[in-house]
């Protein structure tokens, strides 16, 4: 079956910075929904339809195309006294950012009173490799088409 909108697709990848230094390999295969509803990155969704299980490519996507620029006035401060005891460094906090919008926030730094957190994904501003092997395609089920995401093994659960 070749990749086409409502297909499942299920791969396995591994993430290499642009010099080509491993940053995360699947220990488990990915699947998602193909077809526009934003379960994995527009450039390797192009690159991957009308393709089928075997295919293998190698994707170098600039930070634009993968998780975006870096946005400065997503890292914030916060007094220690106001933050949720137990976090820690690299800890993670639901919050909202400047302009309104529900945002996570991974804890870079604590220093004295001042507890300094960064709201972009850790690879903001990163141009990536991608190594992609697609090991299934299959049709999605009306259910997962009907909720925009894959259910069961290696998908969402209810």
């Amino acid at each position: 079956m070749k990749i086409e909108k409502d297909s499942v697709v299920t791969l396995s990848y591994k993430v290499s910075d642009a010099q080509g230094k491993l940053i995360e390999e699947a220990k488990e295969p990915m699947a998602y929904l193909h077809g526009g509803y934003g379960n994995t990155l527009e450039k390797i969704e192009a690159a991957l339809d009308g393709q089928q299980a075997g295919y293998q490519t190698t994707l170098q996507l600039k930070p634009e195309d993968a998780f975006g620029l870096r946005d400065e006035s997503l890292v914030q401060t916060i007094a220690r006294k106001d933050f949720p005891p137990g976090v820690k460094l690299g800890g993670q906090l639901q919050g909202r950012s400047a302009d309104g919008h529900e945002q996570t926030f991974t804890v870079i730094k604590i220093k004295g009173d001042t507890v300094f957190m960064d709201g972009n994904h850790p690879w903001a501003g990163k141009e990536l490799r991608f190594s992609l092997k697609v090991t299934e395609v299959r049709a999605a089920s009306p259910e997962e088409i009907t909720h925009k995401h894959v259910h069961g093994a290696h998908g969402h659960h209810h």
